[in-house]
């Protein structure tokens, strides 16, 4: 065009060159990729999830299907399955996002004080600031009052609180710490089985050494410090096992553990010298008579100074579990205690590569830990919907566990906590031989079927692992009621025609 500068006569040249020829090679490819990552497998989200959004797409043009809609039954996310959410806790995210609401009649003084709380401690006063790395101060010492609540007195420092993106970030960035060496000296790191596959693939994007220890699914996927011992004493054949992954309440298995249990694990990872991860994001959600929940770092206090004051312990909570839900804000925490104080800084650092955790998450997670209390004028509302959310999941794990164990086939056991069902299911020799001819595992082959026929996704056990020759899949208890009696007909339906078909 006129006045436009002109390519220089040799840029021309090879302008009309290229476009003489193929269009050139891309420089990233599936061969030139990062190998780690092509290899890394995420079973929640994997090859069923996809498949699931493909026939979604089919129903939405039209095409026929022996169903109407897909359920997606595959991942704990409360409010896509119709949880309603906590009403204080929006109210206070409202008033922190949109703070001209502060003078509005319609939002209760103590939402308002709380927001005005964490406003004070954001730069300008204002959500869209960064905060430090480390999280908002005032959240921490909420985060820290709530701990010593929760434990009946025991201390906690602000200064050993991590505000995190969601669980996931902190579990993620205390392994990135963890790993170093290689060879056999690599740092070998035990999680159980069936494991929750975040840690299966940390492990494996961090090239470090997955160490699986079985839970006993005999005996309510408990968990046997004999098991332990026998994983770690292999392990030290090709690697240096020194981090223990626990999972209380479990996932995918719904376990709660009893306090002799959390006692014997202390004890063997301070004789092992092993560091501890407590993953505890479920820790509202306990259903059982007779269960409670007792977090790691009680217990450790409890069993004396010895304990106390060497075993290294970073436990997790998160804004997307319990009766909240809140999946999207990606809030949660981390508490790690007995870090070597050179460590502390190190793990500052690589926390402010991120800079920090969304704040709107942070806020969130401040209404978790800094609930109404009784006398505020939100308390009685809170309580009310805090209670109808945990009571409504106690009844579908009743129903989920009851139904599941009434299909030929199929063992359920106990939903004591958490938010899903891992049953066993009886898999025919014939799908066994089809599974292998289409190489996939028999629990895949039943998933992509289930979904098929039935629209419900499911994730195979194998994703989460199992003892070979076993066979499972997880599912979620959070639709509601009567779409979850229906979820489950369905799988009994599909299950009794499946064992007919391949019999």
């Amino acid at each position: 065009r006129p006045g436009t500068a002109r390519w220089s006569s040799a840029a021309e040249a090879s302008a009309v060159h290229i476009s003489e020829k193929a269009s050139r090679e891309k420089i990233l490819t599936l061969e030139s990729m990062n190998p780690l990552v092509k290899a890394l497998e995420y079973a929640v989200r994997g090859p069923i999830v996809l498949k699931a959004g493909e026939i979604e797409k089919e129903l939405r043009k039209g095409i026929k299907k022996p169903f109407t809609e897909v359920i997606k039954a595959n991942i704990g996310d409360a409010h896509a399955m119709g949880q309603r959410p906590i009403t204080f806790l929006r109210q206070v995210v409202a008033l922190c996002t949109y703070p001209n609401l502060l003078d509005s009649p319609s939002f209760p003084e103590d939402a308002k004080k709380r927001a005005r709380r964490i406003l004070q401690g954001c730069g300008g006063n204002s959500l869209g600031s960064y905060t430090a790395s480390q999280g908002i101060n005032c959240i921490r010492e909420d985060v820290a009052s709530y701990i010593e609540r929760r434990d009946g007195g025991v201390p906690a420092d602000p200064d050993n609180i991590y505000l995190t993106t969601g669980a996931s970030d902190g579990i993620t960035s205390i392994l990135k710490i963890l790993v170093s060496g290689g060879g056999k000296s690599r740092t070998g790191v035990m999680i159980p089985i069936p494991q929750y596959p975040l840690y299966s693939a940390a492990i494996f994007d961090l090239d470090a050494i997955q160490v699986n220890y079985y839970l006993n699914e005999e005996k309510c996927w408990a968990l046997d410090v004999n098991e332990l011992r026998r994983a770690l004493n292999e392990a030290k054949a090709y690697c240096n096992p020194k981090v223990l992954c626990i999972i209380n309440p479990g996932n995918p298995t719904g376990q709660v553990q009893n306090r002799k249990c959390i006692e014997d694990v202390i004890h063997f990872a301070w004789e092992e010298k092993l560091f501890l991860l407590a993953d505890e994001v479920y820790q509202d959600n306990v259903y059982s008579e007779g269960c409670q929940f007792h977090s790691f770092k009680k217990i450790l206090y409890e069993m004396g100074p010895e304990y106390y004051n060497n075993v290294e312990l970073a436990s997790f909570h998160s804004t997307s579990k319990g009766y909240m839900g809140e999946c999207g804000y990606r809030g949660g925490y981390m508490e790690v205690i007995n870090l070597h104080p050179a460590i502390k800084g190190q793990l500052v650092k690589l926390l402010s590569v991120r800079l920090c955790p969304p704040v709107s998450g942070q806020a969130a997670m401040d209404v978790v830990v800094n609930p109404p209390v009784p006398g505020e004028e939100s308390y009685s509302q809170f309580i009310k919907e805090k209670e109808s959310v945990l009571n409504n999941l106690a009844q579908k794990a009743k129903i989920t566990e009851d139904m599941l164990n009434k299909i030929p086939g199929v063992h359920c056991n106990p939903l004591q906590g958490a938010m899903y069902a891992f049953p066993q299911i009886f898999i025919p020799s014939k799908a066994i031989e089809e599974a292998k001819a289409h190489k996939t595992a028999p629990d895949m082959l039943y998933c992509m079927k289930l979904l098929e026929e039935t629209g419900i996704c499911a994730v195979p056990g194998s994703g989460f692992g199992q003892r070979e020759g076993s066979y499972h899949f997880r599912i979620t208890i959070l639709p509601p009621v009567e779409k979850l009696k229906i979820l489950l007909e369905k799988v009994k339906d599909f299950h009794i025609k499946f064992l007919e078909k391949y019999a």
